[in-house]
């Protein structure tokens, strides 16, 4: 009985996607829930599994095609793994054997991606050693593949170039050109919607980080024994805080529909994550509603589901305020860009020791910059300023956080 294979159902918000990698091949084995393909959104990559035990037949969608929500990609052989498996076993033993009487090696089994890189980069497959299902070359072990470095005879090794001789260019002077992913493509259309139709403007200031660093350093273990090792960082300060700041500034919180302003009676955080494939920000939802152990767990839980394309589209949609740290990576200061439909988001920066004046004398302070970005047709200037300052005086007294004042 044959199964047809489809896309799963977009979202309005997604209009169609492409087909990023495949893990089967035709004449594969596959058992039920086992990964067939993934499918790349805009937003994010999306697994299609096997609905059954069988033999994949057709790949009727190749890696990169654009595919529809619902459309068939594929079909499958529906029947016991192990009968197909004895099958497919004895097929791969005979084509394994060396051709006789021409003294030919034998056919190199690789997955048709890998052929194409290969065949891109120049790489003999019989180089390589296959990591997939009996000996398969795979995509990775194309990616993945290091050529030895060459080693010159003794002969050449002594020659040398005379100081008049002009010199070589050192290495190959080589490009690639490959196509933007389709996150990548959606990030770029996003960020030119943003300059051409905001009124963007940014603020800073800078926080003295000393008293949330000992509040940290003091509480760490007990913190992490009792929320079940979740971890005490910065984060989740920074969310409570700007849940404060955006209930005492309605405006920053708000978005613009048309002609129309919508004001939002809650606090959907959204929460910058940087992976291999693009900037992803899910959304705490209702932050409001949150502890600082809970954003601290969520915010983790993010980060290794954004690194292993694990998120779901709805946890990447909406969000009323964003949140984005580029201190993590060492970033003294810089102007974070807004998140459509909202209309304000903050940037934070690495911490560094800097001398400051407390009381008439000179300090060394754990001292960081702080960046709102704001559509200035919405927000004006002094509120944009007011609520920076709001967050700075939470983070320089972190009680004030805890008491909502």
């Amino acid at each position: 009985m044959s199964i047809e294979i489809k896309a799963p159902t977009f979202p309005e918000s997604v209009q169609e996607g492409s087909v990023a990698s495949w893990h089967k091949q035709p004449g594969d084995v596959i058992s039920r829930d086992e990964l067939l393909v993934d499918i790349e959104t805009d937003k994010v990559v999306l697994e299609v599994v096997a609905p059954a035990d069988g033999t994949l037949l057709e790949v009727i969608k190749g890696e990169g095609d654009i595919v529809l929500s619902n459309e068939v990609i594929a079909r499958i052989k529906e029947g016991a793994v192990a009968a197909a498996k004895t099958t497919a076993d004895a097929a791969d033993a005979e084509a394994a054997q060396p051709t006789q009487g021409d003294g030919e090696a034998a056919e190199i089994i690789a997955s048709p991606a890998a052929k194409k890189i290969a065949e891109e980069r120049n790489i003999d497959l019989s180089t390589l050693v296959g990591t997939g299902k009996d000996g398969r070359i795979t995509k990775e072990d194309v990616v993945n593949y290091q050529p030895p470095a060459e080693v010159p005879d003794s002969a050449q090794a002594k020659i040398e170039i005379p100081p008049e001789a002009p010199a070589e260019p050192v290495g190959p002077r080589t490009e690639k050109r490959v196509p933007m992913t389709r996150m990548r493509s959606r990030i770029a259309e996003r960020l030119m919607q943003v300059t051409q139709s905001t009124a963007m403007l940014t603020t800073f200031n800078e926080v003295d980080m000393h008293r949330i660093m000992d509040l940290r350093k003091e509480f760490k273990g007990e913190f992490e024994k009792a929320h079940n090792g979740t971890r005490l960082g910065f984060m989740g300060f920074f969310v409570k805080a700007s849940v404060e700041a955006l209930k005492r500034f309605p405006a920053v919180n708000a978005s613009i529909d048309g002609t129309d302003i919508v004001y939002h009676a809650y606090q959907d955080i959204g929460v910058a994550v940087s992976t291999d494939r693009g900037l992803v920000v899910p959304v705490l939802r209702n932050a409001e509603d949150m502890g600082i152990a809970d954003v601290e767990a969520k915010i983790a839980e993010f980060g290794t589901r954004a690194r292993d394309g694990k998120l779901t589209i709805e946890e990447m949609t909406g969000g009323t305020f964003s949140l984005s740290n580029g201190g993590v990576f060492g970033s003294m200061l810089s102007t974070p860009i807004l998140n459509p439909p909202q209309t304000a988001i903050l940037g934070m920066h690495t911490i560094q020791e800097r001398p400051v004046v407390e009381n008439g004398e000179i300090v060394i302070r754990p001292m960081m910059y702080l960046a709102l970005s704001y559509d200035h047709r919405l927000i004006d200037g002094k509120e944009a300023v007011s609520f920076l300052v709001a967050i700075k005086e939470m983070i320089e007294n972190p009680s004030k956080i805890l008491l909502e004042i």
